[in-house]
């Protein structure tokens, strides 16, 4: 079966005619020269809105996203998912996604489950960090990058460090005309040199230097006619209306010339764009982007075989190389003139630089293109190894729940009482005489709003116990000092006039939570007004693992409050401080932190990830990505178990790693931070990672023995070198139950059957 076989389904995301842009009729066209190079795969197109606008599209048009909708761009991700998609093309230009440089279209590719091959209409020299950032994350995420001209791959190598290997140059589709000028009398043209420019107008095309040359052209060319075919920009006319087409037109008759100038102000078919290029002798884009990667019109007229005058940015520089056209300076209408008199002087110059040109666009008809297209396909299909289960990850996914216990609350009942959840047990009985703090509240406080989320047999209990662990939470809050107190004694008096950062941190965890998640409107309120009380202190926080505590109750808090900017800034604050530290402290063979790695380790390298992830910081993103996969390196036992750094000495730079005592809330942070990279990046390894360091606590561990006791519901405190410590405290049990809820999630998430969605469909 070749790779084309292969597609039975494929999908388009961009622009579609009738909306009026260049993408929207390079996504037209190519449709329709994939539709007879894959007669049998069924092809539909998701269509990007801009801002207020609908349009009239056909019927391949199956789903449409507003351009600022963030939450169309995810039901876009589950309408493509839903129906099976075997790869997706995607279009892509900064300008016509939402979010900062079009950040939003992230968010639906990183929820597909199919290859992605993305063609770049656009490709900076000089990127700004937001733009290098979103690029950088598509290579990421498509398993091909299409550009259409050399300097693209080059740039794509020399400024974003992409593999060459990854990328497929296909040229610009341009479709058949006829050599020739048999149009001219159909379009009132017969007898004269036409000279034309088509595409929308905008101030950057430049075509006040076409018109300052007019004089000099007729003079020695007296019956020349210059022709603007194209609209204006639909962006421009919302801002400035048809400004800079009058201004063209006073500019023309100032000069003398306004009767040799027509202009056609409309979005000309395809039909009509053929008759125009066929009467045309000379086109000239005299455009001011010197960026310009692509261009269309460029490439109409090329592969028209039509003599080309142009300034020099990049995609022209390349097309009329070999002189298959003419460069002239910027902003140069003297030499505009010039090499049109004498073009039109020179009739060999003349027909020798068409032949060239015609030459050359024979590999670019929209046939051949769409060819070149279905390889690029077919090899997305044939390498997708970021999105296509491995049978590890079948097996994990498919068969392993039935080997999990259920959730079951009877030891967080146990210890749990009127104030809140006690720390510590001997065996499996509550021991009062240790009481309370605030970091095992804030454990349960969140999982009981995950689970409160997620959807229990017995949420009357579940929201009974999140209410009674928040208030404990705010009941430890002093705001006096902005700071939270960690113990209590189970007389109910603080055993200190202030808790730890860490604590701190943890507490602001629990409390995004619940903003981001609960339903009930009480803890939902009290969260929020704890969340900003407890904000400011973190200002003066040096301890990493409070940062990342607070940094992942910031991603909690955003989900329902994206755009507070005062948290958004202390996001950043704090990222920016933990990728600091990290690359103060790194080395090649240390890509840590610290110059140890103690407890709760995988924390940091979780905070990166989820932060960088939603500030679009590729940088952040990767340094949390290389930390977590050198502390899932170091806890690997000879066997290839878990096997995480005891606290019995941790591990410093140079020294070993102690072997025990092994805690349970080790092999949840690594659980977690490993399900969040694999949610970040689709690689099957992480899951893999992840359900390694889970099955630590089901017998998969030095000793095989289970951490986890089904007789209470709890899980054991630790792994010592010959036994397991039999008491069942609060941080051990509450680790392995977060842990057994962040499984079952993601195996929910995955082996849910198709839902019913309503859907933004088009008719």
């Amino acid at each position: 079966m070749t790779g084309a076989d292969q597609i039975r389904r494929f999908a388009m995301l961009g622009n579609h005619l009738p909306r009026h842009c260049g993408i929207a009729t390079f996504t037209t066209h190519l449709m329709d020269a994939l539709g007879e190079q894959l007669p049998g795969a069924d092809g539909f197109v998701v269509a990007m809105n801009d801002a207020g606008r609908r349009h009239a599209y056909p019927s391949r048009v199956r789903f449409e996203i507003g351009e600022g909708d963030l939450t169309s761009y995810r039901r876009a991700a589950d309408f493509l998912n839903v129906n099976q998609v075997d790869v997706l093309s995607v279009q892509h230009e900064y300008g016509i996604f939402g979010g900062k440089a079009g950040a939003h279209l992230l968010e639906l590719l990183r929820d597909l489950r199919m290859p992605i091959v993305t063609t770049l209409h656009t490709i900076l020299s000089e990127p700004n960090s937001s733009q290098r950032m979103v690029l950088e994350e598509l290579a990421r995420l498509s398993e091909r990058l299409i550009v259409m001209s050399k300097s693209g791959v080059e740039l794509l190598r020399r400024v974003h460090g992409i593999p060459a290997d990854q990328i497929d140059l296909i040229p610009h589709g341009i479709p058949e005309v006829p050599v020739g000028g048999g149009s001219k009398d159909r379009l009132g043209l017969d007898g004269k040199t036409v000279i034309l420019t088509f595409g929308l107008l905008s101030p950057d095309k430049g075509i006040e230097y076409v018109v300052d040359a007019l004089p000099a052209i007729l003079a020695a060319q007296p019956d020349t006619v210059y022709v603007v075919l194209g609209a204006t920009h639909p962006h421009i006319v919302e801002r400035e209306g048809e400004a800079y087409r009058l201004m063209l037109e006073a500019r023309g008759r100032h000069l003398g010339v306004g009767g040799s100038m027509i202009f056609h102000n409309r979005f000309v078919s395809q039909d009509e764009l053929t008759e125009f290029l066929s009467a045309a002798d000379i086109y000239i884009t005299p455009y001011l982007n010197a960026e310009q990667i692509t261009s269309g019109t460029l490439a109409y007229a090329v592969g028209a075989g039509k003599a080309v005058i142009s300034t020099p940015y990049i995609y022209a520089r390349e097309l009329l190389a070999d002189e298959r056209g003419i460069l002239v300076p910027w902003r140069d209408s003297g030499a505009i003139a010039r090499e049109v008199v004498d073009l039109v002087s020179d009739g060999v110059r003349y027909r020798s630089m068409c032949a060239r040109a015609a030459d050359h666009g024979r590999e670019m008809t929209w046939p051949a293109v769409a060819r070149q297209y279905v390889d690029s396909f077919s090899g997305a299909l044939a390498n997708d190894t970021r999105r296509r289960r491995t049978s590890f990850q079948a097996q994990t996914l498919a068969n392993r729940p039935a080997g999990w216990p259920e959730i079951d609350l009877r030891h967080v009942r146990a210890l749990t009482d009127d104030t809140g959840i006690l720390q510590h047990a001997v065996f499996s009985i509550p021991r009062y005489e240790d009481g309370y703090c605030l970091d095992d509240n804030a454990r349960a406080l969140l999982l009981m709003t995950l689970l409160d989320e997620a959807g229990t047999d017995d949420p009357v209990a579940v929201r009974g116990l999140a209410s009674r662990y928040l208030a404990f939470v705010s009941y430890a809050f002093d705001r006096s000092s902005g700071r939270f107190r960690n113990f209590l004694s189970y007389g109910r008096q603080w055993l200190e006039p202030q808790g730890s950062e860490d604590s701190h941190g943890r507490a602001l965890w629990a409390l995004g939570a619940v903003v981001g998640r609960a339903s009930d409107p009480g803890r939902h309120s009290l969260a929020g007004d704890l969340f900003h009380a407890a904000m400011p202190a973190v200002t003066t926080f040096t301890s990493p693992r409070a940062w990342a505590y607070v940094l992942l109750g910031i991603e909690e808090y955003l989900r329902a409050f994206q755009g507070d900017s005062i948290v958004e800034a202390l996001r950043e604050d704090l990222s920016t401080r933990l990728l600091g530290l990290f690359q103060r402290t790194s080395k090649q063979d240390w890509p840590w932190f610290e110059d140890s790695v103690t407890y709760c380790n995988a924390r940091l390298s979780q905070a990166l990830i989820v932060s960088g992830t939603r500030m679009h910081r590729n940088d952040i993103v990767d340094t949390g990505l290389r930390s977590l996969d050198w502390l899932v390196s170091l806890q690997l036992s000879r066997e290839g178990d878990f096997a995480p750094i005891g606290c019995n000495g941790f591990l410093s730079r140079g020294g070993t790693a102690a072997a025990f005592d092994q805690q349970p809330v080790e092999a949840c942070t690594v659980n977690s931070a490993c399900l969040t990279a694999y949610g970040v990046s689709g690689d099957a390894r992480w899951m893999e990672h992840g359900a390694r360091a889970f099955d630590w606590f089901l017998g998969q561990n030095d000793l095989q023995q289970w951490l986890y006791d089904p007789s209470t519901g709890g899980c054991r405190d630790g792994l010592h070198a010959d036994r397991t410590n039999r008491n069942q405290g609060a941080e051990a049990t509450l680790s392995f139950l977060l842990a057994l809820c962040e499984m079952r999630a993601v195996h929910q998430i995955e082996s849910r059957p198709a839902p019913a969605l309503a859907l933004q469909l088009t008719s």
